[in-house]
């Protein structure tokens, strides 16, 4: 018993030493791989300074890793054979020599290395800034004012609302100015909305509110007018100028307010022909061999029946040797003997063809069950097929290319 006693003390003490045999190694292991990193070897040659450089790197990397797990720092091949200076925190930063890399100023963390210390690339201000609003100073030559307003139509209540602005760079007939504008809703010529007068200004500001009652039925037909006063001292009214406004072209909602800036135009004084007289421009694109029709307004034109079932309408037809070539016709408008259009039409016509080739623009009553009635026609082209206005014209359009013309002219009623 006594001999097992002593195997079995034996045999417990060798299992015992050979247990922390393995522990103090596994420590032991464990221990060199806190402590030990894999040196990196710089594949790039560098001259004596830089090498002094890595050394005293690598020193200071090896001091650290006593008390830091931290990965040492290597500097990039690219960035080798620059200068640099030690900063406070140990981290190595250029030398700010080019203008555009400048180092960040304060303490910053390890984690941001090299790269943290410079400035990636400069902002461009221009690429910031909102567009320049060019209505303020671009005046066309000639120009006779500029009036701003805003429109916005409320469907459940069927109002439309009307902004009145501002008027800029008024040209009055004498030194001073008093300003005040009319507001119409054509085809209404007899009821209007004015403005308040404004004193001595060339410039007037009016944040003025106006509202029309409309339905959302004939909304589309109607067409705002704004005519521009100026008083003298006799209390005369002088008209200035005029801007004319079809709401066809807009998409008009409670959401939707539209800030709106238009010329002014001189209005027609002299009194409309027997049978009306219509407006339209011009325009013939010698590249494209397009021609070009704007179909802007008519004035006095001479309705068989006035009634809101009566339409207007004009029809364009390119001709070429009195042969038919093409037609185009505008929406026909309700009840109106001044109809305002603003359509444009476009034809192919060969740049050889202007001189065999005319438009002919005819205006027409429409009436449910009935014939449609001509109202009145104008034929402009070459010396071949016209005369006057209509010859001066076309020549003036042939010799402005990519221009738009604008006249008004006078209905005949010779088909």
């Amino acid at each position: 018993e006594q001999a097992v006693a002593v195997a079995g003390g034996i045999i417990g003490g060798i299992l015992l030493f050979v247990l922390l045999g393995i522990t103090a190694y596994l420590l032991w292991k464990k221990f060199c791989r806190l402590f030990s990193y894999e040196k990196l070897i710089n594949p790039v040659k560098t001259t004596n300074e830089n090498a002094i450089f890595q050394d005293q790197a690598n020193s200071e990397i090896h001091l650290k890793s006593t008390r830091s797990r931290s990965v040492p720092f290597v500097i990039p091949p690219t960035l080798h054979g620059r200068d640099w200076i030690h900063l406070t925190n140990e981290e190595q930063v250029q030398e700010d020599r080019d203008p555009f890399m400048t180092p960040q100023s304060g303490p910053r963390s390890s984690f941001h290395s090299l790269a943290g210390a410079y400035v990636v690339g400069t902002i461009n201000p221009d690429l910031y800034k909102l567009p320049e609003d060019k209505s303020e100073t671009d005046f066309p030559d000639g120009s006779i004012g500029r009036l701003w307003f805003s429109i916005e139509y409320e469907q459940e209540s069927e109002r439309l609302l009307v902004s009145l602005i501002k008027v800029r760079k008024l040209q009055p007939p004498a030194d001073s100015c008093s300003p005040f504008v009319k507001i119409y809703l054509l085809p209404d010529e007899r009821s209007y909305l004015q403005s308040k007068t404004k004193r001595k200004t060339l410039n007037p500001q009016f944040d003025e509110n106006f509202v029309f009652q409309v339905s959302s039925k004939m909304l589309l037909q109607r067409t705002l007018k704004f005519l521009v006063y100026h008083v003298d001292k006799q209390k005369k009214h002088h008209l200035l100028g005029q801007v004319i406004f079809p709401l066809k072209n807009e998409a008009l909602t409670e959401d939707n307010k539209l800030v709106i800036w238009r010329d002014l135009e001189k209005e027609n004084l002299e009194p409309p022909s027997e049978h009306g007289d219509i407006q339209f421009s011009l325009s013939y694109n010698d590249y494209l061999g397009r021609l070009t029709v704007v179909v802007l307004r008519a004035r006095g034109l001479k309705l068989q029946e006035e009634s809101p079932a009566v339409g207007v309408y004009v029809k364009v037809s390119l001709m070429n040797h009195n042969k038919f070539i093409k037609s185009k016709k505008t929406a026909a408008l309700l009840g109106t003997p001044n109809p305002v259009y603003n359509e444009t039409f476009s034809f192919k016509a060969d740049q050889t063809e202007l001189d065999t080739a005319s438009l002919s623009l005819s205006v027409l009553q429409s009436n449910k069950g009935q014939k449609t009635l001509l109202l009145g026609r104008v034929v402009v082209g070459p010396f071949m097929y016209t005369r006057g206005r209509e010859l001066e014209h076309w020549n003036e359009m042939i010799s402005k290319p990519k221009e738009l013309v604008k006249r008004w002219h006078a209905l005949c009623h010779s088909t």
